[in-house]
């Protein structure tokens, strides 16, 4: 058994004990055999599970349109928590398990698509989540993350990054190869340059009918016929509200990068090979190699050496 192999195998162990718990936890039943796209961490409109979640939409359209092609089962999961304040946090919560309610309820869709969004997320659930990864989310607008350890994780599991240039991402592509990361959007640089110079949202929206489509269902109520209006603050965010983080600017550049990396999963032996390189490049991320690196730089201490006992024992 030749270990990409064996790799693959424990990968896909991990995916059948995830769904697994996905079935107890919330009933939804979801195939081991598809991608298993992961977005977990706080929730805060920086990070854009917005931008996840119009990308899901637009999937979701396409299998209704009959435009999905031979598109691979996709399961996205989301696991995440909002401020006790934060409104809009919540709200995208609401949104998320508003659409996921419509999509895995759909005879259309069947098991080519499903959404998941795991309650309380906790160290325990993230034990059973990011070795069962597929792909990694880390889509926060540039220039706005701090250095994050779950993207490290996943990538230490052999989960494929799909992420901006920003943060942690920056240092994890540098060890693992652009070549085995999939990297789309605008640049910290780019993002500042398009707000000085007079960002329209509502001109992005305009352009992209598969955007436009996705905005109007929400707007008009298609996740939420009770209350038709009750997103209205989430669309009015990205459109009457200057859409801060970018969202519409990106979608485009994230739809395409994900179209790359659903045809790059198709080619199984590749894909593989990209995971265990991101697995054996990690290795900088280490605690000893980061303690070793603030001991010299930051705290500016030397390492203390034990000294040898008369009997010639060393002391413990």
């Amino acid at each position: 058994m030749t270990f990409l192999k064996q790799f693959r195998d424990v990968k896909a162990a991990n995916k059948k004990d995830l769904a697994a718990l996905v079935k107890t936890l919330t009933g939804i039943e979801i195939d081991p055999d598809s991608i298993y796209d992961c977005q977990i961490k706080r929730l805060h409109e920086y990070k854009r599970q917005l931008l996840n979640l119009l990308h899901i939409v637009a999937l979701y359209n396409r299998i209704k349109s009959g435009r999905a092609g031979d598109m691979i089962p996709r399961t996205f999961i989301f696991g995440a928590k909002a401020a006790p304040a934060y409104r809009m946090a919540k709200l995208i919560i609401k949104l998320i398990n508003s659409v996921a309610n419509v999509v895995n309820n759909d005879p259309d869709v069947g098991k080519r698509l499903k959404i998941v969004f795991l309650e309380n997320y906790s160290v325990s659930l993230a034990q059973r989540i990011i070795p069962a990864a597929d792909v990694s989310e880390q889509i926060s607008t540039a220039g706005m993350e701090a250095s994050g350890t779950g993207c490290m994780k996943l990538s230490l599991n052999g989960a494929l990054t799909i992420g901006t240039l920003d943060g942690a991402n920056i240092e994890i592509m540098e060890e693992v190869g652009a070549e085995n990361f999939f990297l789309f959007g605008l640049k910290a640089e780019e993002v500042q340059a398009l707000r000085a110079s007079g960002y329209r949202p509502y001109e992005w929206y305009e352009r992209n009918a598969e955007l436009k489509q996705v905005i109007d269902m929400i707007a008009g109520g298609r996740f939420s016929p009770e209350q038709p209006d009750l997103f209205k603050p989430v669309v009015d965010s990205l459109l009457s509200g200057g859409d801060y983080f970018m969202v519409l600017a990106d979608f485009e550049d994230y739809a395409r990068c994900q179209q790359r990396l659903e045809d790059t999963y198709r080619d199984q032996e590749k894909w593989n090979r990209m995971a265990i390189l991101n697995v054996a490049k990690m290795g900088k991320f280490s605690s000893d190699r980061t303690i070793s690196q603030y001991a010299n730089e930051i705290w500016r201490v030397k390492p203390v050496l034990s000294k040898p006992r008369k009997n010639g024992k060393k002391r413990d």
